[in-house]
């Protein structure tokens, strides 16, 4: 049994005790779910700015003459589409075209990659790059050399413009660039995983207290909020945003969860590709599809679907929507049950509620004016 001891801290793992948050084991470390609650930090990032601890996050880094050929193998988006200060949204893909994991990839220099990858997966996909580079490349299990804090929500931009003089103003979506952040060197990425505007700030371990309390001051005034875990989750399945091990994992393929946008398969031979040419060729027979519930009931990870009268797998994720104020879910659906507006029972507690499929993403933010 796991106890609070054994599990791993962030180097902000003080501020959160001072904040009073409610600490859970995540992954195998001691984290936040909640501050003030999670409709509370929810609507904050919506409305306002959220600031989240994500140092579990796991980094590798990928260096050396060869290593574009390494990222372009191993991965499924295609590397050469990035330059230096531009990030994307991947995946490592095993050869039947199911993720090891999603990522992000950074490219620092031509000679150089970030991988960005999930907690739970940190060490599995150290080794799975490892092994896959064959010695072409160096790969660095690099998770001790950051801290990683993401200030969230359409007031991110003018907290952060008080804490740092880089140009933030100008980072396009996926970009990135280094400055410092309340006088610390930091990687600072117009990226998150919350359906908002915002940055993540990668940083060193010592400096991220520093960071932290900096934001925090800096954005009192306009009601920036420390967020947790949870509020992380429902913004995310608000924005469609799949989570590994509920949405995705090593049994789904990359097509079947909607993630076409981040398969290649014209940039040539990538680690799965014949799996994803053979599984398009032919037609999915199943789907990650969103969802709404019509009756009453919040339709939980794990809770049995029926479509068309027959057993059609499970919840993946489901919630409450704080921003939508209605229960939401995605779930694989036999692909003729896929459509827009079809019905279907979600097993609550041994009775069938009538849900119906959406759409997706659920919420979309409006975007910022273009500079």
């Amino acid at each position: 049994m796991t106890t609070p001891s054994d599990l791993r801290r962030t180097p902000l793992h003080a501020a959160h005790v001072a904040a009073g948050a409610r600490l859970v084991d995540f992954a195998g470390w001691d984290m936040p779910v909640q501050y003030a609650g999670v409709i509370e930090e929810h609507l904050a990032v919506r409305q306002r700015a959220g600031l989240f601890d994500v140092s579990h996050m796991g980094e590798i880094e990928v260096r050396g003459p060869r290593a574009f050929d390494v990222v372009q193998e191993v991965t499924s988006n295609d590397v050469a589409r990035l330059t230096d200060g531009r990030a994307q949204y991947s995946s490592l893909p095993t050869p039947r075209g199911t993720p090891v994991d999603d990522i992000l990839v950074y490219r620092l220099a031509p000679d150089r990659f970030l991988l960005v990858v999930n907690a739970s997966n940190d060490d599995k996909d150290f080794a799975w790059v490892r092994e896959h580079a064959r010695g072409r490349a160096d790969v660095l299990h690099a998770s001790a050399d950051y801290a990683l804090l993401a200030l969230q929500g359409p007031l991110a931009p003018e907290i952060l413009s008080r804490q740092t003089p880089a140009p933030i103003a100008g980072l396009p979506s996926f970009g990135f660039t280094m400055g410092r952040v309340a006088g610390h060197e930091s990687l600072i990425a117009r990226t998150g995983y919350t359906g908002e505007d915002g940055f993540e700030i990668y940083c060193s371990p010592i400096a991220a207290p520093s960071i932290w309390e900096a934001l925090m001051e800096a954005g009192k005034p306009r009601g920036l909020e420390p967020a947790g875990l949870g509020a992380r989750d429902t913004l995310r399945l608000e924005a469609s945003l799949p989570l590994y091990g509920n949405d995705i994992d090593e049994t789904t393929t990359l097509l079947e969860a909607g993630l076409d946008f981040i398969v290649r398969l014209d940039k040539g031979n990538f680690i799965g590709r014949e799996a994803l040419l053979a599984q398009k060729r032919d037609g999915i027979r199943r789907k990650l599809t969103g969802f709404e519930m019509l009756d009453r009931g919040i339709a939980r990870h794990g809770y049995p679907v029926q479509a068309g009268g027959s057993p059609a797998g499970a919840v993946c994720s489901g919630t409450y929507a704080p921003s939508l104020r209605k229960n939401i879910g995605m779930v694989y659906l036999p692909i003729e049950h896929t459509g827009d507006g079809v019905t279907f029972d979600v097993i609550i507690r041994a009775k069938p509620v009538r849900a119906r499929v959406v759409k997706m993403p659920f919420y979309r933010r409006a975007r910022r004016p273009a500079r």
